[in-house]
């Protein structure tokens, strides 16, 4: 028996109100009750008091039912708060979802609840409930199972896995956005700014295509007199291209520092009778522990045709030195593996033009590279996959999902038409990117292969390339990034698994593994995905991986697009002659070999497009869902501050693991 003071809060976009009339139900340790209020949530917020003549004790559910006598209207509604008895002050019932149809939807409280035995509703007894009068005695966590079957049943029918090529690690089925649950579409907000900005670029390719035939390229100088670059302070250093040790420092720090590696002078390297001195140097470094390789998994994937037009590409092998300074030095470019009638390897001692072409082959290998295995497939498929699988098995109520779900906000949307507009029969990257037309699926699945758990973990992954004692802004960054979300997750999974058989007994912990490792990869056991979580370490490790993949992984390879890419030379989408076979090479043969100019204009457009900074952008941990009761974490500010004061002191900084600059989920 007592007074509550209800609040009921709509979502901001202009949409998110209806119509439609809602009735309420607080469900408590007692008793349930139906408040008899028919409100319409029109507003951004409405509160209410009603007095109840029962006792209802601690409130663990909130219940919703919108009518539809005046036809459906769907209600975004962000979350309902209630304060009076059994509260503690106030218990916040989250929702961030659209209510559609006209069923029941149950709001757990935000505690959240584990699967199996974790703290929460299991063994906190019973509850009577009055319904026309009778009264039944029905157990806590028998409503919880229930409510928590119930809602994956209708998850696994509205979130089912597709397929697009095979091979490949699976997506959310659906060919447009339109096939999406509404909660994974873009809001108002930003579905203008996306259909906007792309319209824009639409609009730009096509009017400035006048100046592709009146301004012939005619030196490398001159793509940047018919296309500037953007205006960020590093693109315009980038200009300095033909530098060896920006050419080095990419491999470490650029838009894709995924491929170096410490070397053990791969056998596929061949140098010729008259290279003894190169060999030497080279036995040298290696002896040093400062000699380090970039090699590449595009040895004979499919090459496009464009306007009729043989498009190339290499498969370099680069061998490069780490200098006491700190800079990354080539020592000798391998284009091609060795076979008969392979060109000799390319050397800095070379002429000049000579050396120059064979570093700019080197960074249109790193475009296909970079756009497709460390962009594509560990930015944007792998985050799909966590999404999908994270919808299919864990509840609302689970506080695992509480802590995925801000970090899979427009993952799915965005995902749906990079494969059907961008990578697709057709697209853009058919129109203009050298391993489009059948390649781009080649090296997916050869990058799938190299995909491993360890792979997507900064410390294993930097200690397996031999590159955690070298001083790298990517590096130090991402250990950054890794501690702070590990810390958060490990605080998280301490409150709700007090043992590591909470863990092993957590039946819904154990299916979502499963799901990611078996269904959603493909069976990645082999590659040393787990498919079960058996302690509180293992969960926190595997938890953390999945959110510092969504914005992290995607923030490193999504936010140097702009900077790097700006300056063609430095990221040519195609080359349009085969690798040089002679070191007899002119300013005109390595103009001939870059992209036409309407190639270039449509690389500088979906650049422009797919890399800004997004309008409505959400920083890492500044969501304003609260799926948690209690305060929230504020351990990026620091971090951030590091970074900044880091930057002060580079010529080149590197801002892309910056929290304040990583979004919160892939959202472009």
């Amino acid at each position: 028996m007592g007074k509550y003071t209800i609040r009921v809060v709509t979502g901001d976009s202009l949409l998110a109100g209806s119509c439609n009339q809602v009735q309420l139900w607080l469900v408590g340790e007692h008793w349930e009750a139906d408040l008899g209020k028919k409100l319409r949530p029109m507003r951004r917020g409405t509160e209410f008091k009603v007095r109840v003549p029962l006792h209802l004790g601690r409130l663990p559910l909130v219940k919703l039912l919108k009518d539809e006598h005046l036809g459906d209207f769907d209600w975004f509604c962000k979350w309902i708060s209630v304060r009076g008895p059994g509260t503690n002050g106030e218990a916040l019932f989250p929702c961030y979802c659209w209510v559609q149809g006209s069923g029941i939807v149950c709001l757990p409280e935000g505690t959240g609840e584990g699967g199996g035995a974790t703290r929460g509703a299991a063994g906190r007894g019973g509850r009577r409930r009055k319904r026309g009068g009778s009264d039944a005695v029905i157990d806590d966590q028998s409503l919880f199972k229930t409510h928590r079957e119930q809602e994956i049943q209708k998850r696994k029918r509205m979130y089912r896995w597709g397929s697009w090529k095979d091979g490949l690690i699976l997506p959310v089925a659906g060919r447009t956005p339109w096939d999406l649950p509404k909660n994974e579409r873009f809001q108002e907000d930003k579905d203008f700014d996306f259909s906007f900005s792309l319209a824009k670029a639409l609009e730009g390719l096509v009017l400035k295509g006048t100046l592709e035939l009146t301004n012939p390229v005619k030196r490398p100088e001159d793509f940047k007199r018919i296309f500037p670059s953007a205006k960020t302070a590093l693109a315009e250093k980038v200009n300095s291209w033909k530098d060896d040790a920006l050419f080095g420092y990419q491999f470490l720090s650029g838009a894709n520092p995924m491929l170096l590696r410490s070397s053990s002078l791969p056998a596929w390297l061949v140098l010729p009778p008259g290279m003894e001195d190169l060999k030497t140097q080279l036995e040298k470094e290696l002896q040093a522990g400062s000699l380090f390789e970039a090699d590449f998994l595009l040895d004979g994937v499919k090459l496009n045709v464009i306007i009729l037009k043989q498009q190339y590409v290499a498969a370099p092998l680069v061998m490069l030195k780490l200098q006491p300074d700190g800079k990354l030095l080539p020592m000798v470019i391998q284009l091609q593996p060795p076979h008969h009638g392979c060109p000799t390897p390319m050397l800095p001692s070379n002429p000049p033009m000579a050396w120059l072409l064979a570093k700019t082959w080197v960074r249109s290998s790193d475009f296909q590279m970079h756009q497709l295995q460390s962009h594509l497939l560990r930015g944007h498929l792998m985050a799909e996959v966590i999404s999908v699988a994270t919808m299919r098995t864990l509840p609302s109520l689970h506080p695992i999902y509480k802590l995925l779900i801000p970090h899979f906000r427009h993952t799915m949307e965005v995902n749906i038409p990079a494969r059907s507009n961008l990578v697709s029969r057709w697209g853009i990257f058919d129109l203009g990117v050298s391993t489009s037309s059948g390649g781009h699926v080649d090296i997916l699945q050869r990058a799938i292969a190299c995909l491993t758990y360890h792979s997507l973990c900064p410390l294993a992954d930097l200690a397996d390339r031999g590159l955690l004692d070298v001083k790298a802004s990517l590096g130090q960054d991402a250990l950054r990034l890794w501690g702070i979300i590990s810390r958060y997750v490990e605080g998280m999974v301490g409150l709700f698994y007090m043992t590591d058989e909470a863990v092993r007994d957590d039946p819904e912990l154990q299916a979502w593994c499963r799901e990611i490792t078996e269904t959603g990869l493909q069976g990645a056991r082999d590659r040393g995905f787990p498919v079960s979580l058996d302690t509180r370490v293992q969960l926190c490790h595997f938890v953390t991986m999945c959110i510092f993949m969504c914005p992290g992984q995607h923030a490193s390879a999504h936010l140097g697009q702009l900077d790097w890419y700006s300056w063609i030379p430095n990221g040519p989408c195609t080359m349009r002659k085969p690798p040089p076979v002679s070191k007899d090479v002119t300013e005109k043969d390595i103009v001939d070999s870059l992209p036409t100019a309407h190639q270039v204009h449509m690389q500088k457009t979906f650049t422009k497009f797919l890399g800004r900074r997004q309008p409505i952008m959400v920083a890492l941990g500044q969501h304003k869902e609260r799926y948690f009761s209690g305060p929230q974490p504020q351990a990026v500010a620091a971090v951030d501050q590091e970074i900044e004061a880091r930057n002060a002191g580079l010529q080149l900084p590197y801002e892309y693991l910056r929290p304040s600059m990583v979004e919160n989920s892939v959202t472009i």
